[in-house]
């Protein structure tokens, strides 16, 4: 399930054009926090009934992050959380101050969501004995805001393996790209190694380790990583590039849609359809000019290749120059991550950028 954070610092209705739209994209769960400063316990409150409402409205689930005080900011108590699923609140992610007794309690009211990065399988054994209704109780990593302090790559499929052996799912954070979240502004992953990637990169690679629900942490994704991750929900992975040519038929005509050869290529994903549907009309000239070809060349064949002519190929390394290739194209820096999770017979699509 792909999810996205809304924060209670602004209000519902200066974020609800955003909501509808992530909905509107396929976005099928909202994260929110209820840490609230004190003083503006009855306006978070508030907000957070408006953000219930409006959730219940588009049928998504909506996420709430409590820590063992913030019940009492909605009048509530361990007895009467079930009144939660009232206003629109789908499950609780416990935080802070719960122990094992209370998640036991709380799991009979509502779904509840366990601190990934803090349970142990013995914190698991004694919850079950207390009577915790594990069909209502889910698993969901924290996020980092300062850097350097993100999980390593170790940790987190530790962590995921003791998470699936006892048949939790798991859900993750991945950084945003547009409005990032203060105080420190530098993105919130869970993974260390997403810090510096794009966030439909980082989505990605968290998908390839089975994490099922992919929640944006920051505030915002960027229109262009909004509309890959939609693409790829529609089962197409959008890659934009810059050309190296002026062909604009042959640009046009490697735009179209294209899948990768079932028989995976170690050095290059390979069209299917640039040779079977003869997507570029032959014959194509050496352009007398073979370069090295870096990670991310888009490159056709030429007749000297004989019956490779016409093949359209991305490099997944750097290959040396060769005369029967053609470079017309470079996948930008910024989506060249995005390349290994391109398997065979996986879909993909060119976008050129001026």
């Amino acid at each position: 399930m792909l999810g996205f954070s809304v924060y209670l610092n602004k209000s519902i209705k200066e974020q609800e054009e955003k909501i509808r739209n992530y909905n509107a994209h396929g976005f099928e769960m909202i994260f929110s926090s209820l840490h609230i400063p004190e003083e503006n316990s009855d306006v978070y409150r508030e907000r957070l009934y408006e953000l219930g409402a409006l959730a219940k409205t588009l049928t998504m689930s909506l996420t709430i992050d409590i820590a063992a005080d913030s019940l009492k900011v909605l009048q509530l108590n361990f007895r009467n959380a079930y009144r939660l699923k009232e206003l629109g609140i789908s499950a609780l992610r416990l935080d802070e101050g719960f122990n094992e007794q209370i998640v036991a309690q709380l799991s009979k009211q509502i779904p509840i969501v366990l601190n990934a990065s803090t349970l142990t399988s013995s914190s698991l054994q004694v919850m079950k004995d207390k009577g915790m209704n594990v069909d209502q109780v889910t698993a969901c990593h924290n996020f980092y805001p300062r850097p350097e302090t993100g999980l390593s790559r170790r940790a987190f499929r530790e962590c995921n393996h003791l998470l699936r052996s006892v048949g939790l799912s798991i859900a993750a954070f991945f950084p945003g790209d547009k409005e990032k979240r203060g105080p420190i502004y530098q993105g919130l992953p869970t993974l260390e190694d997403h810090r510096a990637l794009t966030p439909f990169a980082s989505l990605l690679d968290l998908d390839h380790e089975s994490v099922d629900d992919l929640i944006l942490g920051d505030p915002e994704l960027s229109a262009y990583s909004l509309k890959q991750i939609t693409a790829w929900k529609n089962g197409i992975f959008l890659l934009h590039a810059h050309p190296q040519v002026s062909n604009l038929p042959l640009l046009q005509s490697i735009a179209a849609p294209q899948s990768n050869r079932p028989d995976e290529a170690r050095d290059c994903i390979r069209s299917q359809e640039s040779r079977t549907m003869h997507l570029v009309e032959t014959p194509i000239l050496p352009n007398h000019h073979s370069k090295p070809r870096p990670l991310g060349s888009i490159t056709i064949d030429n007749n000297l290749y004989g019956r490779y002519q016409g093949e359209i190929q991305i490099t997944k390394g750097n290959l040396p120059a060769d005369p029967k290739v053609n470079i017309v194209g470079n996948i930008i820096h910024e989506d060249l991550s995005i390349l290994p999770f391109i398997r065979g017979c996986a879909k993909f699509q060119i976008e050129w950028l001026s």
